[in-house]
């Protein structure tokens, strides 16, 4: 291969930038020329093509977001709109591509590839960390330690008030996020969309908490937990067992700021194996870490195979909460 393009696509994820810029230097080193394609698919059908060197890339490694920018594209959803998409790809001479991004950018990386035979390799960047094949997903850990920050300031509050605060983090299918957070931040109640909880189980926590002589509380509500979020679960607890409370959406604070040490390594590792794996020659494979080393997972298989929960940390949450 002598030209190979790299994207970022879907959602954000603090870390994309170091997995671009590891990308990069390692193709560089290796003296092949590399394309940023801005605006992931949408910029992909419209030929927005930019050349990167590693100057290109530096000091980028503890920006959040992304410097190729992202976008959503129902025009790659159809096959008209991946024809023209490879139909720029070849025009441009890339041979083939880095994905960076999550569930969305894979499922059209796997189309491109069926229907156009162009070589892709993922590296998984979102925050949601549902991705089959690796232990966590580039982005996951600063969203967590953003939403803890802001959690451990609403228990200041939630204490001086004596409130119950209802914390919603995002999560539409997963709940990663909501766990590990929930379980840091020391929450009462942990809701998740693959442990259903009702507002009869949570009212009853707090009934059970006041009793104890809790004047507080702290539930952690993954967006998709229930219908309606947060607030439409606290109503409902509120109507079984009355309660004084608040509703947060932290919503997309969680997706910005600059990415911990923890997703600046992994970024760095999956991108730059990512360049080599390509290079080698094979494609349709989605880069992870699994127990501390690089694995790869066939991108239909990362998409499709459900990521289970750690029911461990689930039930040791609710332990400590007692």
């Amino acid at each position: 291969m002598k030209k190979i393009g790299v994207f970022t696509s879907g959602g954000d994820a603090p870390g994309m930038n170091a997995a671009l810029r590891a990308v990069v230097r390692w193709l560089a080193s290796n003296e092949i020329e590399v394309v940023g394609i801005r605006r992931g698919y949408a910029g992909m059908i419209e030929g927005e093509f930019v050349p990167l060197s590693p100057r290109d890339v530096a000091n980028i490694i503890q920006r959040g977001g992304t410097i190729l920018r992202t976008a959503r594209s129902k025009a790659f959803m159809t096959e008209e709109g991946r024809a023209e998409a490879a139909r720029q790809l070849t025009k441009a001479g890339i041979d083939g591509l880095v994905a960076i991004g999550g569930d969305g950018t894979f499922r059209g990386a796997i189309k491109l590839t069926q229907e156009h035979r162009i070589p892709v390799v993922g590296v998984p960047g979102t925050i949601d960390n549902d991705l089959y094949g690796t232990d966590f997903t580039i982005g996951f850990d600063t969203a967590v330690n953003t939403a803890l920050d802001a959690i451990d300031r609403i228990r200041d509050t939630a204490a001086s008030h004596e409130r119950v605060f209802f914390i919603e983090v995002m999560g539409r299918h997963a709940g990663f996020i909501a766990l590990d957070v929930g379980l840091a931040g020391g929450a009462e109640v942990i809701a998740l969309p693959e442990i259903p909880i009702g507002p009869e189980e949570i009212a009853e926590q707090i009934r059970v908490s006041e009793a104890k002589g809790k004047h507080s509380s702290i539930i952690v509500v993954a967006e998709g937990a229930y219908p309606g979020g947060a607030d439409t679960l606290m109503k409902a607890a509120q109507e079984i067992h009355p309660f004084e409370g608040r509703v947060t959406v932290l919503g997309h604070i969680q997706r910005g700021g600059s990415p911990t040490a923890k997703d600046r390594v992994l970024a760095s590792r999956l991108g730059a194996a990512a360049a080599e794996t390509l290079v080698a020659g094979t494609s349709g494979v989605m880069l992870g870490e699994v127990e501390g080393e690089i694995s790869l997972t066939p991108l239909a298989e990362a998409v499709e195979r459900r990521k289970p929960i750690r029911k461990s940390l689930y039930e040791l949450a609710n332990v400590l909460a007692e």
